[in-house]
């Protein structure tokens, strides 16, 4: 790995693999630092020896939130400044005897894991002196159109993923109010291909390097909300305007 001259970084939570590994590549060749976090070591090691600038690596786990907020910290010290967190980390799988342990860990990861660094985030860009940037900082937060119905299949997924991105848009009025300038994006995907993934279809799947692509240009122009790819948000507008009847039959 070639040593940097870029003064800026970015901290990618869940970047071990899928969305996150091809992020951090997008956001290395946009001159970002990266700091990778999951729980995979030796594969985050991976990933950051494959990018241009430099990485730094930082073993977490969301569902220990101290612990993750720690990490987060950690990060942040050992870092150029931050002015890019995307929290990435994610868990959903089908459950339809609704077992507690998926259903737990679904919520820890999504929700508790999710808001601990999310506030951690915003504290961090709060906080902080005055920077270089023309902005105070950019949270990322990676939730899914299935945000937008409820899945019988997996419901706490879908539930998860609608608190994710109502929790955004809360931060989104806050920011409002607040002398700070903060970006917040919502990324709202649909399928791609990842390691959670439960379709085939080739016309709905996006790889994981044009996800990467769609949310690296969301970044740079500082969107705060995206869809990936972008057919997804016809599926979306569908689900809010179908009634819930018609859309509980398309789904069972």
């Amino acid at each position: 790995m070639e040593a940097s001259t870029t003064d800026r970084g970015a901290i990618i939570i869940g970047a071990s693999s899928g969305i996150g590994e091809a992020l951090a590549h997008e956001l290395a060749a946009d001159g970002y630092e990266v700091g990778l976090a999951a729980r995979r070591t030796e594969r985050l090691k991976a990933v950051g020896n494959a990018l241009p600038t430099n990485a730094y690596v930082a073993t977490m786990d969301v569902t220990d939130t101290e612990d993750a907020r720690t990490g987060f910290e950690e990060l942040l010290e050992a870092m150029p400044p931050v002015d890019v967190v995307v929290l990435n980390a994610g868990f959903g799988t089908g459950n339809d005897d609704l077992e507690w342990p998926p259903e737990r860990e679904t919520i820890d990861v999504n929700v508790r894991g999710f808001t601990a660094l999310a506030t951690a985030a915003l504290d961090h860009f709060e906080s902080r002196g005055p920077t270089a940037s023309d902005h105070d900082g950019h949270l990322v937060g990676i939730s899914s159109v299935a945000s937008h119905f409820g899945n019988p299949s997996a419901p706490a997924y879908n539930a998860s993923k609608a608190f994710v991105s109502t929790y955004l848009e809360g931060l989104r009025h806050r920011n409002s109010t607040r002398e700070t300038d903060v970006t917040i994006t919502t990324v709202e995907p649909g399928f791609v291909d990842t390691e959670m993934l439960l379709a085939d279809d080739p016309f709905w799947v996006a790889s994981p390097e044009t996800a990467a692509s769609q949310i690296a240009r969301a970044i740079r122009k500082r969107r705060v909300h995206v869809y990936v790819t972008r057919r997804w948000r016809l599926v979306a507008w569908l689900f809010e305007l179908v009634p819930e009847p018609i859309v509980r039959r398309l789904m069972t």
